[in-house]
């Protein structure tokens, strides 16, 4: 039987307001603990979960991608997308993945599931996969409101549509033996946590719950959150079970640190970062 592995790879890097990122804690709280650049942005990862078990290959999030996002790469400080470079690293094309599982509709977290084939029409990037979202999520990114609408683009995830691959999901659900995902819907209504088992190993991959290890903070909750106090009892619930545990925490956002178990130190709760 083949070994199961997991391994965290990265799309690049995505610039976002330093001020919208931390939400209500203030500047001074933050300035000396994370560099901004003269745009006051902070670089965060783009970062993905590629697992191999049970015989199959999964994908959790897919990044930006190569497309253009709405004319406004250099508003996000985008770097080439690094995804499918990453795969073919470990020895796989796209071809071989058989599941995606999308934290959302956001386009920093499914914005690689599809493409531009040659004639110039979008396509999944991963033809032979079934992907995995919550139907709220996917009712909301169809039709969203002024507030969110510049968060998706329709050419990320119709095509996977209308090829019939994906699978719309109503609440939490087991995608396969060991693991499953969760809703967390702080972030945006239908957003959800991936959970992992893999031997003794629990394995959270926090998606927008918790980005970086700069939102261990509970009170650090982006102004993107659509609900903010879902956000805080989710944060909650989770880190509380993840340090009871000794889970190995994902972050989806993070850039320096992607990784890590919860300790305290000095009795505050603080990341053991690890690599991936």
């Amino acid at each position: 039987m083949a070994t199961a592995c997991i391994k965290v790879i990265s799309d690049g890097v995505i610039k976002r307001d330093a001020g919208a990122m931390f939400g209500p804690v203030p500047k001074v709280d933050w300035e000396n603990i994370v560099a901004t650049d003269r745009r006051n942005r902070i670089t965060l990862g783009l970062n993905c979960i590629l697992l191999q078990t049970g015989g199959r290959n999964i994908l959790v999030d897919t990044g930006v991608g190569p497309k253009e996002v709405n004319g406004h790469r250099e508003e996000y400080g985008l770097v080439p997308s690094r995804l499918i470079k990453e795969i073919k690293a470990v020895g796989l094309s796209p071809k071989d993945i058989n599941s995606v599982i999308l934290t959302d509709l956001d386009f920093d977290h499914c914005g690689g599931c599809t493409r531009l084939d040659r004639s110039g029409e979008f396509v999944p990037t991963f033809s032979q996969a079934t992907y995995y979202v919550q139907a709220a999520s996917y009712a909301d990114a169809s039709n969203p409101n002024e507030r969110c609408q510049g968060s998706y683009r329709k050419e990320d995830f119709f095509p996977i549509e209308e090829r019939g691959q994906f699978e719309l999901l109503d609440g939490d659900t087991n995608i396969c033996p060991g693991v499953a995902v969760r809703v967390a819907k702080g972030p945006s209504r239908g957003h959800q946590i991936t959970l992992i088992t893999l031997g003794g190993e629990r394995i959270a991959f926090l998606g927008d719950l918790v980005p970086t290890p700069l939102h261990l903070n509970l009170a650090s909750i982006p102004a993107y959150d659509v609900y903010p106090e879902d956000t805080l009892e989710m944060k909650r619930e989770i880190l509380d079970q993840a340090e009871r545990d000794g889970w190995l925490l994902v972050f989806s956002h993070g850039y320096d640190r992607k990784a890590g178990y919860l300790e305290r130190w000095n009795g505050q709760r603080a990341l053991r970062p690890i690599e991936l």
